[in-house]
């Protein structure tokens, strides 16, 4: 089998603070393909963007330490490379871009200086190269006036055009991995729509990886190949797109996808996981979703960490399709009644 583009193993994060440290990211495993979209997908508070910083060793230290686990890119173990090393991968075979443009970019920059930074650390061009292949990446990007926009400074665009020059900033050196956090939380509806398609079509034309991280089910839904689903620091469960909503096996998993609104449903009142993700001054000693589990069932759930695995032959989805819920492990020999054919979860998306 071809080595995955991005192999994140064992990852172990902890942040010290001056009571307790907090135990940010405990065991993560994710892996991404050559020209696959990944999406990852949790409350805020389970870990996301602390996996994506410490893919490209973004994370302040102090406070935070990894204490674990590989990173490997391409075969190499991100962990071992140096500052400089580093400092090569970042922007050029590894971008990122982030949910709030306004706050990303720098006021005082015009947007044309901003786009070929990355282009004129990494090759070998001149300013005046540089600001045509940044015109010609803010055009493929959905920018038609591109040409008067180098000039502009970023508090004269909307906030969708600021996204989509954070888009071309981080596409203008080709990178094979982008990691987008969040991109459309802070737009409306109809300019999410249109990034989320950008986004699609420039996976396809730059044979690109995308890492997109969302807390919104239904955004993730319409760009994933296959998605990551966390929770408190863990990987919960990990399978394809279609089949998450088509055989959801963690309770997790499944209560975000009730809290989803539906067309076709009146609600009196929204359905909603009760409780908070907690915060782990201590790794956790069971499976972190048990005080807030509604198939909680008992001492297996406080005492024993869950480990992703297959389900087990009697449930029909792919091989690649993982667990970590002590519903599908020896603990317990029933199925839960979730997964019976009648019960399954029909997907509006």
């Amino acid at each position: 089998m071809t080595e995955p583009l991005l192999a994140i193993d064992d990852l172990n994060v902890r942040f010290r603070t001056e009571d307790e440290p907090v135990y940010a990211l405990n065991g993560v495993d994710i892996t991404i393909e050559h020209n696959e979209v990944m999406g990852i997908i949790g409350e805020s508070g389970c870990g996301k963007s602390v996996t994506a910083l410490s893919v490209l060793q973004l994370l302040q230290s102090p406070p935070a330490e990894i204490i674990g686990g590989e990173i490997r890119y391409k075969g190499e173990n991100l962990l071992e490379r140096s500052d400089s090393e580093m400092d090569e991968i970042r922007g050029n075979e590894i971008s990122m871009i982030y949910q709030d443009p306004m706050k990303a970019l720098n006021p005082v920059l015009t947007i044309g200086q901003q786009v070929t930074e990355p282009l004129l650390a990494h090759r070998d061009v001149t300013k005046d190269e540089a600001i045509d292949e940044a015109i010609e990446m803010l055009r493929a990007c959905g920018l038609a006036d591109a040409e008067r926009l180098v000039d502009e400074y970023p508090h004269s665009l909307s906030g969708g055009m600021r996204q989509r020059v954070m888009i071309a900033m981080g596409l203008i050196t080709k990178p094979d991995l982008l990691i987008a956090d969040e991109p459309t939380t802070a737009l409306d509806v109809t300019t999410q729509a249109k990034i989320l398609d950008l986004l699609e079509d420039i996976s396809d034309e730059f044979d690109m990886s995308i890492m997109y991280i969302s807390h919104n089910l239904a955004t993730v839904s319409e760009v994933a190949d296959r998605i990551t689903v966390m929770y408190a620091g863990t990987v919960a469960e990990r399978c394809t797109m279609n089949e998450l909503f088509e055989l959801p096996l963690h309770p997790y998993t499944r209560k975000l996808i009730e809290s989803i609104p539906k067309l076709d449903t009146v609600h009196e009142r929204l359905p909603a996981i009760e409780g908070s993700v907690p915060t782990f001054n201590e790794p956790p000693s069971g499976c972190p979703f048990a005080s807030r589990c509604p198939q909680y069932i008992g001492s297996a759930c406080d005492e024993v960490v869950p480990q992703a695995q297959p389900p087990g032959e009697a449930y029909d989805v792919e091989a690649e399709h993982t667990v970590a819920c002590h519903l599908y492990t020896d603990a317990s020999s029933e199925k839960p009644p979730w997964t019976t054919e009648e019960q399954t979860h029909d997907s509006a998306y």
